[in-house]
């Protein structure tokens, strides 16, 4: 009877990725239905552990972590959990074979935000970025390519170019809330002090430069996957294009959104230029 307790958990995964993020799940519901709920999956994943370090200030973080750690690797071993979210991870885990290193490389990036703050060099900026969203988006892609060693190799680098830009684009966004909420300053020797037009173009710039090396490889997604990519880096783009021509000083003072009618307006869009063949 496993069965019922996944599709319960399949739920409770599907839930998370609705109530924390409007535009990746328009995004995810745009995929394929064979591959849609492991996306889900993925990201209940990786959520749950984000929100350990970045929500849970009247708890202890690092007790509730390592918990949550271990319970991920009984779940990995046991091929169940009675945490919902763990037990359908772990079964897209083993759907797809995804690399175990890459689930223990982001759960060592996730538990560093539990004590370091500052990211003062490029090196310790890159590894961060790989850590926490590079190698999501390489779990994202084995799905994408439903285990194929050979296409994922190809794409191996597009996906983690996009990867890193969309989490350079959260970093921009989000600079306010991270340093005045969690001390954290992630852009090296750039924080809200500091942010000038200059510095804010200099970001904006290395992100474009992921986005473009990211692109061919959208256009290279299986069938299933290119659509709802295509829409998650529209959204993303759009989100920098408002950054960048957002002055710095209001950057310092506010978290910039796209609005939920512009996110139609963008997968309505997105749509209409795949289906017409236009994505090139």
């Amino acid at each position: 009877m496993k069965e019922l307790f996944d599709i319960v958990s399949n739920k409770c995964s599907k839930e998370v990725t609705q109530t924390y993020s409007t535009s990746f799940s328009l995004a995810t519901r745009l995929l394929g239905p064979s591959i849609r709920q492991d996306i889900y999956n993925i990201y209940g994943f990786v959520r749950f552990a984000d929100e350990i370090v970045d929500s849970f200030h009247q708890y202890d973080k690092e007790v509730l972590f390592n918990r949550f750690d271990d319970e991920l690797k009984q779940a990995l071993a046991e091929r169940i959990s009675l945490n919902p979210i763990l037990n359908s991870f772990q079964n897209t885990v083993h759907k797809y074979n995804i690399d175990r290193d890459l689930i223990q490389i982001f759960m060592d990036s996730m538990r560093q935000d539990l004590t370091k703050n500052i990211y003062t060099s490029a090196q310790e900026f890159n590894e961060y970025i790989y850590g926490s969203a590079d190698v999501v988006g390489l779990m994202c892609l084995q799905v994408f390519v439903k285990g194929d060693p050979h296409k994922y190799e190809e794409l191996r680098e597009a996906a983690m170019n996009l990867g890193s830009a969309f989490q350079k684009v959260n970093f921009l966004r989000d600079m306010k809330e991270d340093q005045e909420f969690l001390s954290r300053t992630y852009f090296p020797n750039i924080n809200l002090d500091t942010l000038d037009e200059i510095s804010k173009e200099k970001i904006v710039l290395e992100i474009e430069d992921n986005f473009k090396n990211a692109y061919e490889g959208i256009l290279h997604l299986p069938k299933e996957a290119r659509l709802g990519v295509f829409v998650a880096y529209k959204y993303y783009r759009s989100l920098l294009k408002k950054l960048q021509r957002t002055p710095a000083s209001e950057i310092k003072n506010s978290r910039i959104r796209v609005p939920n009618i512009e996110k139609i307006g963008l997968l309505t869009g997105s749509y209409l230029k795949y289906q017409l063949n236009l994505v090139k």
